[in-house]
């Protein structure tokens, strides 16, 4: 399998954490693949027309994406370790729904001032985004934490993944002001093996 990756992408990074945990690495070939919304660069766009990565190759099917479905099935190809029987899994599957949404909000702003000229620029867009964000992240603490507690599914692995690229990406916001409860499963989290295999550079 060929996996289109950029070590600076958290969905590509939920990918490669999922690999490591299952012990699937030695099966994929990394594709570096990098570009925007303004300039697709060497996105692979014949196998996702959207211009998005993470874009999985296989051998007994089309080209397969996003990360949600690569995850899947990836954890489906060595018998659904990480995606939990009902009725756990629809826990499983909105916490990684709203993980995800996390990092659709985080990628945004990062685009409002890296793509977007500066004259263009909305302040008001950008916060509106951090507010998804700071509104999740305080459901998760009141809701959520005691599935974070659990044993490790996909949920948290994207959660995992969420949090360190707000770490990475959005320092300055100090997400974790106020939400003790999550910074500290965050901490406990981010030791594991495939988190600090993973760590975004760039």
């Amino acid at each position: 399998m060929r996996l289109y990756h950029s070590p600076t992408s958290p969905f590509v990074r939920k990918v490669m954490v999922l690999l490591k945990e299952t012990r699937q690495e030695g099966d994929v070939t990394l594709v570096p693949a990098t570009g925007t919304p303004v300039d697709a660069g060497s996105m692979p766009l014949a196998q996702n027309p959207l211009g998005k990565i993470p874009v999985l190759e296989r051998a007994d099917g089309p080209a397969i994406y996003d990360s949600r479905v690569i995850c899947r099935y990836l954890d489906d190809r060595i018998g659904g370790r990480l995606y939990p029987a009902a009725p756990r899994l629809w826990e499983t599957l909105t916490l990684e729904a709203t993980a995800d949404g996390i990092l659709d909000a985080a990628v945004l702003m990062l685009y409002e001032t890296r793509v977007r000229p500066e004259e263009k620029r909305f302040a008001g867009w950008t916060e509106g985004q951090w507010a998804k964000i700071a509104r999740s992240l305080d459901a998760i603490g009141e809701r959520w934490m005691s599935h974070l507690a659990g044993h490790i599914d996909m949920g948290q692995i994207a959660m995992g993944c969420a949090l360190g690229y707000l770490d990475f990406r959005h320092g300055a916001r100090d997400w974790r002001k106020g939400r003790d409860a999550l910074a500290g499963w965050y901490e406990d989290f981010a030791q594991r093996d495939s988190m600090k295999a993973t760590v975004p550079v760039g």
